[in-house]
């Protein structure tokens, strides 16, 4: 299950509460641009209209073998896989104010590309620095450990 493309930005700006894993409706070409490595999930998100979910503002380059690409659009909106109970599921969560669909990671299973979706809530300031601050002693205690065996 090797992975295409992470958010990493999303674990830092908000707190992830659950995740579950949509099918993407992409184009041959997105297919290899994305196996090649041209992708992006930064500044993405998920909308949910009409009763369907879409991936918005996700980064996927032209692939460079294919010809007759002109006017595509790399950050175009993506269908996203899912069922009806797991959209309501969805759509009843972001509801709650503060709350957020943000896709963690690009990756695939078996031949299929797969997107796992966070359902998360926005950190404030005081949070982010908190949380830099846990992970800076927690490199200071693994180093020290490192350096006394």
């Amino acid at each position: 299950m090797p992975t295409h493309a992470s958010n990493k930005e999303a674990f830092y700006s908000y707190s992830i509460d659950d995740s579950l894993e949509a099918g993407l409706s992409l184009l041959g070409h997105e297919v290899k641009s994305i196996k090649s490595g041209q992708v992006s999930l930064k500044g993405a998100y998920v909308t949910i209209r009409n009763g369907e979910a879409f991936l918005r503002n996700a980064h996927i380059g032209k692939y460079k073998h294919a010809t007759n690409l002109e006017g595509y659009n790399e950050t175009r909106e993506r269908k996203l896989l899912l069922h009806k109970q797991e959209i309501h599921k969805l759509q009843n969560q972001t509801h709650e104010k503060g709350t957020a669909l943000i896709p963690l990671e690009l990756y695939t299973k078996k031949r299929n590309i797969k997107l796992k979706i966070g359902i998360g809530r926005g950190k404030k300031q005081f949070d982010k620095r908190e949380a830099l601050k846990k992970k800076e002693i927690k490199r200071k205690l693994e180093r020290t450990i490192r350096t006394r065996i």
